[in-house]
């Protein structure tokens, strides 16, 4: 990792179904995120947000993948700035926006390198056109990544250096049939709450870190709502019996000391939900974990 942290504001909400999680790199900025890089020995940069269209500017388009191609041209302009960061030697710290600007993320970080994928999250966002039941694409974000399905034909979305047996997903406890099916034909490792309740976080963590192995370091995904509601109310499709503040601090605190972390992205924080800003706090005290920060 570099003493450079570049960060890189995705304010999109193309892929979630209520709005506000565009606000949610100004809610992250705010909760002193460039103070607390800078206390843990970083030089943060932070060149401002990419411009992102307002979503009345665009009709949603097919009901089976809304607004698919405003979310190509935010997520293909990501990845060339995630991939830009990365050559001028710095971390990119990409701020949702919703979960679909992954794809960027992912996609620039892997250019040219073999990385591996940690997904803390609660849902498996492996769905593709064919089996969502929703038709919003940041619960399709890692099955573009990989490829799967229809995403098999749109290199834009495709993460090159990404083996789906070098993803991790990590604390997961709302998936639909067909996450379930993509799991188990595409050797994901997948692990669940309950696989947390019964062997504790930091097991399973050091098992997720042993499958998302990269030559070139790991990418860590981290949607808010992979934790519990009562810790993180700013998100926008939360579910009871997430991960609590300690767990989630742990298993980032185990990242850093195991993992070579190549870039980070945050998201799925939506102010309009948040109590008194909790929710973005509580990101940047997490990737602050992601990046090395301790107790002693």
């Amino acid at each position: 990792m570099t003493d450079t942290v570049r960060i890189v504001g995705a304010p999109t909400d193309y892929g979630a179904s209520r709005r506000g999680v565009d606000m949610g790199p100004s809610a992250i900025r705010y909760a002193d995120l460039e103070t607390t890089l800078a206390a843990l020995g970083f030089d943060p940069q932070d060149p401002g947000d990419r411009s992102v269209p307002a979503v009345e500017a665009h009709d949603p388009g097919r009901a089976d993948a809304k607004y698919l191609p405003a979310i190509e041209s935010v997520c293909t302009r990501l990845a060339d700035t995630v991939g830009d960061a990365l050559a001028a030697g710095a971390t990119p710290l990409v701020l949702g926006g919703d979960h679909s600007v992954a794809i960027g993320s992912v996609v620039g970080s892997a250019r040219d390198a073999d990385i591996g994928v940690l997904w803390f999250d609660a849902h498996g966002d492996l769905n593709t056109p064919a089996t969502t039941p929703s038709g919003n694409v940041h619960g399709m974000a890692l099955a573009a990544i990989l490829g799967l399905g229809e995403f098999a034909d749109t290199p834009w979305a495709n993460a090159a250096g990404v083996d789906p047996e070098n993803v991790a997903l990590v604390g997961v406890r709302d998936l639909d049939s067909g996450e379930r099916e993509a799991i188990r034909d595409h050797g994901i490792a997948a692990f669940s709450v309950s696989d947390i309740d019964d062997r504790g976080i930091t097991s399973v963590v050091a098992d997720a870190l042993d499958a998302a192995r990269g030559r070139d370091g790991v990418h860590v995904s981290l949607d808010l709502d992979w934790l519990d509601p009562t810790e993180a109310p700013g998100v926008g499709t939360p579910v009871r019996g997430g991960v609590t503040y300690r767990e989630a601090h742990s298993a980032l605190e185990r990242v850093a000391d195991a993992a070579a972390v190549r870039s980070i992205e945050l998201v799925e924080v939506n102010p309009i939900l948040d109590d008194h800003n909790r929710t973005a706090e509580l990101a940047v005290e997490l990737a602050a974990s992601a990046l090395g920060k301790r107790i002693l």
